[in-house]
C-alpha cells in the first residue's frame, strides 16, 4: 500500500474512530472533537480555544464537522506543521 493511500485510511479512521458517539456516524460533535484534540494532540489547549477551533471547522454552521470539514483541517494542520 503507498503512503498515500495509508495516509488517506489512517485519517478516515482516526475520524471514525470519534465521530458517532452521538448516533451520527457521519460528523463530529464538539465533544466528540475536543476527545479527538485530547487524545491525538495532548496540546489541544483550553475549553475556549477548543471551541474557537470547532466554530473555524464547522464551515456550514450546522452544530457539526462532517468528514470533509474535517480533511479540511487536517490538510491545515500538516501544512502549518509541516512546513
Amino acid at each position: 500500500m503507498s503512503g498515500v493511500v495509508q495516509a488517506m485510511t489512517l485519517l478516515k479512521a482516526t475520524f471514525d474512530e470519534y465521530a458517532g458517539k452521538d448516533g451520527d456516524e457521519d460528523t463530529m460533535t464538539k465533544a466528540e472533537l475536543s476527545e479527538m484534540l485530547r487524545n491525538e494532540l495532548p496540546e489541544g489547549g483550553p475549553k475556549a480555544e477548543v471551541d474557537d477551533f470547532f466554530s473555524m471547522l464547522d464551515n456550514d454552521k450546522d452544530g457539526v464537522v462532517d468528514f470533509k470539514e474535517f480533511v479540511s483541517f487536517v490538510t491545515a494542520l500538516a501544512v502549518m506543521c509541516c512546513s
